[in-house]
């Protein structure tokens, strides 16, 4: 029986993290999502390349990607989708975090 993975990634993610990744200039290991103190509710997703692989780091592959978690936000964003929306004025990787109790009025952070 294999463990479910601490986040699932929709098809657009995935997508745009590749064009991302083949954007860079550079070969990476993949893209590592973190979460920071930030914003009004306390808590903020961020994601930046990688080009190393900590062996604490929750690793979910998804096609030919590789998406890390910092070991630090893997009790924040277990059970989370990431997906990404591109819309007439905006877009962005949007996150649905079933563990959210709240978040601000901007959008910007989260609590649990």
């Amino acid at each position: 029986m294999s463990t479910p993975a601490a986040i699932t990634i929709t098809e657009a993610a995935i997508e745009r993290v590749r064009h991302l990744l083949n954007q860079r200039g550079k070969p990476s290991k993949g893209i590592r999502i973190s979460v920071r103190t930030k914003g009004c509710s306390g808590l903020s997703y961020t994601l930046e390349y990688t080009d190393d692989i900590s062996p604490y780091d929750e690793v979910v592959t998804a096609d030919d990607i590789q998406i890390l978690i910092d070991p630090k936000a893997i009790m924040f964003i277990v059970g989370t989708q990431m997906d990404f929306v591109e819309g007439e004025l905006e877009s962005g990787f949007v996150f649905t975090n079933p563990n959210e109790k709240g978040r601000c009025g901007c959008g910007e952070s989260f609590h649990v």
